[in-house]
């Protein structure tokens, strides 16, 4: 009974010891195979040293055991039971590294899809924007180049409806020199509407009287004087401030008075006018009128010299016997209007030749060449 009973023991020991080779060796390949696949960290490469470790030692302790011959006992229930927790620890590391593992690398393979959707959707939209930036260049192009059409075909139509009434009118209009003198009617009937229309509004503002005195109204009163007590009252037609001409005191004189009107105010001792600083002549088409502007250099006033002339036959006086400066002035308006200055020492045309038909600035003036 003695050596069965050894010979039991002995099998099972060693059923005991090539069990627990077996799982050192199972749990040497499965933390090998856990450390190349999973990258175990340092602390899990750790841990499964430590477990290796603590099982080489529990066998070895086994091994040890079974040569002596020890007595089992309690001892096999307790190795078992050492075993079973180290086998259940190395599989409980070997599941928490492989899901950490499988987790780390979905995680991993997440963000990577997540960035390449992401890239793609921004591929997408900065597409999406270039084709709609195209395609509202075109329309916006178009939209240009249909309004230019429009403009073009509108320009297009008014010169060809210009073009036509032309060609209607010249059709019409077999007469070139009647064209010609309907024009000439025409620009002349309108200088004559303008003229008239001058003429009211020069005559209804001239004499005009200001609420208040001008302050030129002493200065006038002394020059009426003057003139009255050595002509007479009748010397004059009219005389009043020109409120639209700084309160120039103005004097209308009568054909026949106008020299010696002007002769009082070149020298008589209170008024002393020495410089004539302008002289011209306007056609009104109803008369002539000659307008002298006058300047006392003693008194610091200006006095203003007007005359009617008739139309038909424009004649006055020449001033240039008190004035030299009228000399030029004269010729001009002889040379523009026609009219004749009686006593000029050298009444002759100076802007226009002396072949010139016509006098350019009358009013129903017309060109003897119409072509010019």
């Amino acid at each position: 009974m003695s050596e069965e009973q050894d010979l039991a023991q002995q099998k099972k020991e060693a059923a005991a010891k090539a069990k627990a080779a077996a799982l050192a060796r199972r749990q040497s390949k499965e933390s090998v195979t856990e450390e190349r696949e999973g990258n175990m960290n340092v602390a899990n490469q750790k841990a499964a040293a430590a477990a290796k470790a603590k099982a080489v030692a529990l066998a070895r302790r086994q091994s040890k055991e079974s040569v002596t011959g020890e007595p089992e006992g309690n001892m096999d229930v307790a190795k078992q039971k050492a075993a079973a927790a180290a086998k259940a620890k190395a599989a409980a590391l070997a599941r928490k590294q492989s899901k950490e593992s499988g987790i780390e690398e979905s995680e991993g393979n997440m963000d990577v899809a997540k960035q390449k959707a992401a890239a793609a959707a921004k591929a997408k939209a900065a597409a999406l924007a270039r084709k709609q930036s195209k395609e509202s260049g075109i329309e916006e192009s178009e939209g240009n180049m249909d309004v230019a059409k429009q403009k073009a075909a509108a320009a297009a139509k008014a010169k060809a409806a210009a073009l036509a009434k032309k060609k209607e009118l010249v059709g019409k209009e077999e007469d070139p020199e009647k064209a010609k003198a309907k024009a000439i009617a025409a620009a002349k009937a309108k200088a004559a509407a303008a003229a008239k229309s001058r003429a009211r509004v020069e005559e209804s503002t001239e004499v005009h009287t200001p609420d208040e005195p001008s302050p030129n109204q002493s200065i006038l009163d002394q020059i009426v004087q003057a003139i009255e007590r050595n002509l007479g009252q009748g010397a004059l037609t009219d005389y009043y401030i020109n409120n639209l001409s700084k309160d120039v005191p103005t004097l209308v004189a009568k054909p026949d008075t106008y020299f010696q009107i002007a002769k009082i105010l070149r020298y008589e001792e209170q008024l002393k006018f020495h410089y004539l600083s302008e002289l011209h002549g306007t056609d009104f088409e109803t008369h002539m009128e000659i307008y002298v502007h006058l300047f006392s250099f003693n008194t610091n006033h200006s006095a203003a010299l007007k005359v009617k002339l008739d139309r038909d036959s424009p004649v006055v006086p020449s001033l240039v016997p008190l004035w030299s400066g009228a000399n030029w002035p004269e010729c001009e308006a002889y040379d523009l209007l026609g009219i004749l200055f009686q006593g000029h020492p050298d009444l002759k045309r100076i802007l226009l030749g002396e072949d010139w038909v016509g006098y350019p600035l009358r009013k129903d003036y017309q060109p003897y060449d119409v072509e010019v």
